[in-house]
């Protein structure tokens, strides 16, 4: 765990420890006098700030004055049911001055100001909140006013501590700042960043709404194993593990391919799964090893219908999220009003690299090309690797505005449909978007034998040393043979997604607990 000390940056290590043992006291005290806050099982919140602040016009009451027009405050039993304030959340900021006192309470909403006086609360409770600290749970019973100065607020007629903080908050005027420690203490992160709590607000926005436009489309959300026996339907390194029960080696999902596709040939002709897959791999501002993957599959479509819906889609959760399909990534102007740009690969490559693999028969020939170009290359790797390769060297880098790279190279494409007329091309396509893939599509492959020399040719490279490449399921064979009818099938890495709508830069922006490496005594 990090230490108080980086918590608190402006904070001397020794009065770190002094604070902690003060709360320590306090609490004590607490329990000692039977008033112990971790007893108190439930708080009736009936509202959050931004209901107050919403509705301010509603719940704001007259307030009459005496003789001396000195206002006087109603009794709780007398302000009217649908004019009651009762919220709860965290103390963020207290403001004493004497008789009367300031405070900010901040919910799953936002902040709120509340008002607190000797008067409403008596002396013992009015003591009690004095000794609180910053970073308690409290519970607020009230009504809403406007200050002299403007500021929607509560005027407490009660307030409760419901939980006692015995670490402090990181120093408020500087806040946490330091990356590591906001990626791993997430909970301290959210509490003190109000754009990191929007972020993860949005991202759950995203999946919503991703939710509300397939099941308009009649798809059906499904799960499917997380624990197989063979991962497949990507090329990536899987994490390996050990079922005790069963006494067998299995291996967490790297994708969710191959069981949706069992549930195609079963008759469920519109199905996705949103869900975590984990990949062996490295960690940058872009991968993790576990992350969420949708994949969907549509019987009787191929996949130009991937095209569509995915357009379709994307255009749609800009404008529901974002409220407009022009948007700002980084100070980059994204447009995903206008109809997506749709380029071959090959086409792709011969406008950014200049070489024309239309024009290329041979693999020799294709090697040839990589060396001239400095592209660097396996013995192994046929034309299609090296046409890929040339891809992701000279292409994905201009890729901006949204742009379908469509019709691939067989041999990096294991579980789709031959091009018809077009020798050594599939149908498969990706989308990507500010030069990151987002997605990737097929028409996905249902001929049983053609599916089985695809395995053997994985199994091939797999023997060459290809670490990524896809091993023979059977059983998946075995539900092809049973049929399955044409059908479109496409991924989307979600976290990507969600870091374009919430103008986050790296992954672990929008993982509320990215992969770190593990701490000593943690």
């Amino acid at each position: 765990m990090a230490t108080e000390n980086q918590q608190n940056q402006q904070i001397p290590q020794e009065d770190i420890g002094h604070l902690i043992q003060i709360r320590r006291d306090k609490l004590k005290a607490l329990q000692d006098a039977g008033r112990d806050p971790f007893e108190i099982v439930k708080f009736d919140q009936r509202q959050h700030s931004s209901d107050v602040r919403d509705r301010f016009d509603a719940l704001e009451i007259a307030l009459p004055t005496d003789a001396e027009g000195k206002t006087i405050h109603p009794a709780w039993e007398d302000i009217p049911e649908e004019k009651r304030i009762s919220l709860a959340g965290r103390l963020m900021s207290k403001r004493v001055m004497g008789k009367a006192s300031f405070c900010h309470v901040q919910d799953l909403e936002g902040r709120i100001q509340c008002y607190v006086t000797r008067d409403e609360l008596g002396e013992d409770e009015y003591a009690a909140f004095k000794k609180m600290d910053i970073g308690d749970i409290v519970g607020v019973l009230g009504y809403a006013f406007r200050t002299k100065t403007g500021e929607i607020s509560v005027h407490v007629k009660e307030l409760t501590l419901l939980s006692k903080s015995l670490q402090p908050l990181p120093e408020k005027f500087h806040g946490l700042t330091d990356t590591e420690i906001r990626y791993r203490q997430r909970y301290v992160d959210l509490i003190m960043n109000a754009d990191v709590r929007e972020t993860f607000r949005k991202r759950s926005r995203i999946l919503q709404e991703i939710r509300s436009f397939l099941s308009e489309r009649g798809f059906m959300e499904v799960e499917t194993p997380i624990l197989v026996s063979n991962p497949g339907g990507a090329a990536a390194r899987p994490f390996a593990t050990h079922y005790n029960a069963l006494d067998e080696d299995v291996k967490l999902r790297i994708s969710l391919e191959l069981y949706l596709k069992r549930l195609i040939v079963g008759g469920l002709e519109r199905v996705y799964e949103i869900g975590r897959v984990f990949r062996n791999e490295g960690v940058d501002t872009r991968h993790n090893p576990e992350f969420t993957l949708m994949e969907l599959y549509q019987a009787y479509t191929d996949y130009q219908g991937m095209m569509e819906l995915t357009e379709s889609m994307f255009r749609y959760l800009a404008q529901t999220v974002l409220g407009s399909t022009t948007f700002s990534y980084q100070e980059i102007e994204l447009d995903f009003g206008k109809p997506f740009a749709r380029m071959t690969m090959n086409e792709c490559v011969k406008k950014y690299a200049g070489v024309d693999f239309d024009t290329v028969s041979t693999d020799e020939e294709a090697k040839a090309l990589a060396r001239e170009h400095h592209v660097a290359f396996e013995d192994r790797h046929k034309k299609g690797d090296i046409i890929n390769l040339f891809f992701e060297e000279f292409c994905e880098k201009e890729l901006i505005q949204p742009t379908f790279i469509m019709d691939h190279p067989i041999e990096i494409s294991p579980l789709t449909k031959k091009k018809p007329g077009c020798p050594g091309k599939v149908e498969r396509f990706e989308l990507f978007i500010n030069t990151w893939e987002m997605c990737n599509a097929y028409s996905e492959l249902n001929d049983p034998i053609d599916q089985r020399e695809r395995f053997a040719a994985q199994e091939a490279a797999a023997a060459a040393g290809d670490e990524e490449a896809e091993h023979t399921d059977e059983d998946f064979l075995n539900a092809l043979s049973v049929g399955m009818p044409p059908t479109g099938g496409i991924g989307y890495g979600i976290d990507r997604l969600v870091m374009l709508l919430t103008n986050a830069s790296s992954i672990r922006d929008v993982l509320l607990f990215p992969t770190l490496k593990s701490v000593p005594n943690q």
